[in-house]
């Protein structure tokens, strides 16, 4: 079993807690790593491209010249795709799926890869818990630097600490989640990983 000390808030190290070999201690696979992350751009991407066809453009609406006897090629409209300033024929149209679906056990073990690569990095912090009496940027920023965490942190934690989240949400480079929401992306872009020990163990009931 994989085991990391554990910190308290005052950054501290009060002990060392072992974690699950099937969670934290697997065979990483980057091939499931990275079709979790194209997965995950991919759903988050959005479909905002458009460009106009010749019936959404302006103008155009007058035969250009008359059918027969100028000596040059017959027109219809200076909006057609072959002029210039004409429609486009196959440009992008706004309505694109980008969604990619993966199957649930791929979905897993990308997860459990990327969580055993934080600790095989040495860059997962488990904290015996994290509470604030109120929200204040000030305080959560101190803790952060006690624990060296780096300029890039994912916080996880077990439930809804409404006072850590608004304490964190100021900070560049801090992004926070519950144990329940952890994807791929957020746990590879980040410099370490801080977990409470109560989402440890969050983890490990839902993720074996």
């Amino acid at each position: 079993m994989p085991k990391v000390a554990l910190y308290n808030q005052q950054g501290e190290q009060i002990g060392d807690i072992e974690l699950s070999d099937d969670i934290f201690g697997v065979q990483i696979n980057t091939a499931a790593m990275h079709q979790a992350v194209v997965a995950y751009l991919a759903n988050r991407r959005l479909a905002t491209a458009k460009t106009k066809t010749r019936t959404e453009v302006r103008g155009g609406g007058r035969k250009p010249w008359r059918q027969k006897g100028t000596g040059r090629a017959r027109h219809g409209s200076i909006r057609s795709p072959i002029w210039r300033g004409g429609g486009i024929v196959f440009g992008p149209t706004g309505e694109q799926n980008y969604k990619q679906k993966l199957p649930k056990k791929i979905k897993r073990l990308a997860l459990k890869s990327a969580l055993t690569a934080k600790v095989n990095d040495g860059a997962l912090i488990v904290l015996d818990a994290l509470t604030l009496d109120a929200p204040k940027t000030k305080e959560m920023a101190a803790i952060l630097q006690r624990l060296q965490t780096g300029r890039k942190v994912l916080l996880v934690m077990d439930g809804s600490q409404e006072n850590v989240i608004k304490s964190a949400r100021n900070i560049p480079g801090v992004k926070t989640t519950h144990a329940g929401q952890l994807n791929v992306y957020d746990i590879l872009n980040t410099d370490n990983l801080v977990l409470t020990r109560d989402a440890v163990n969050q983890i490990e009931e839902v993720f074996v």
